[in-house]
């Protein structure tokens, strides 16, 4: 899998410096090079990248401004790139896939890719399984009619993953989803928490809600995602809100505005 690549960025030898930090990844080819934003959003809307690193501080048109501009196209993957950390929340605000300081750290970027390699694998892997069902609709469409009938639940349970890999404290976990009792939000860290250990994972609530199964992960504050499945009480509070009580003996408070979609979950 080849990800083709844009750089964005006004100052050239912070495109030179990106470059050689790509270049150690074989994987990566970058297909265009651009000085700012307006030939960035030609280049996109051209050469239809799978990942762009888009300065943000650019003269005139910045990276945000990229962003509004490819509104009517099917976006790339976005990785900012700046050398001011007061832009982080919009950046992830815009679904960045991730947020890199200049200088970029090798060991940064390569946490980075590994991301978009995933996140790639994933839409190309739904974008086969759609070709073949066209293929299959028009040479055998009963098989088609019996895939519908008898797995939709199971390829919607396909869709999620059954483990994450969370690179802490210099090491590299493989969890299991199972595993997961509850998830934090810390600026823009997550604490996944296995009942006998805690993990921080580089990402949004967001994104990582859509790589969790929402018939057994849901967000139950503004902040926390639970596992329903290890959920063991329900402790109604005066004031209209409850508290979860999960296996660890953890209690969660669901606050008022999530409290239906959570009793559609526990029983």
């Amino acid at each position: 899998m080849t990800i083709r690549t844009i750089l964005v960025d006004d100052e050239p030898l912070a495109i030179q410096g990106l470059r050689l930090r790509l270049e150690r990844h074989e994987d990566v080819e970058i297909v265009e090079t651009c000085s700012n934003g307006r030939e960035a959003i030609r280049a996109i809307k051209t050469h239809k990248p799978d990942l762009v690193f888009l300065d943000i501080q650019m003269p005139g048109f910045d990276g945000f401004s990229v962003i509004q501009g490819l509104m009517e196209v099917e976006p790339p993957l976005v990785v900012f790139v700046t050398a001011y950390t007061d832009h982080a929340i919009r950046a992830f605000q815009a679904q960045a896939m991730d947020y890199l300081m200049k200088p970029v750290e090798e060991e940064r970027l390569a946490d980075t890719l590994e991301r978009v390699r995933q996140r790639l694998a994933e839409k190309r892997g739904a974008e086969e399984a759609g070709k073949l069902k066209e293929v299959l609709a028009e040479v055998a469409p009963d098989a088609v009619d019996s895939m519908n009938d008898g797995s939709d639940e199971a390829h919607a349970a396909g869709r999620y993953e059954k483990l994450i890999n969370i690179k802490d404290r210099g090491q590299i976990f493989r969890v299991d989803v199972d595993s997961i009792e509850k998830i934090d939000a810390a600026g823009d860290y997550m604490c996944i928490y296995t009942g006998d250990n805690t993990l921080i994972l580089r990402e949004t609530m967001k994104d990582l809600e859509k790589r969790l199964d929402p018939r057994r992960f849901q967000r139950v504050h503004r902040s926390c995602i639970v596992n329903l499945d290890l959920v063991r009480q329900v402790k109604p509070h005066t004031n209209g809100e409850c508290f979860l009580v999960l296996d660890s003996g953890s209690q969660v408070k669901v606050s008022r505005s999530y409290r239906d979609v959570v009793a559609r979950f526990v029983h």
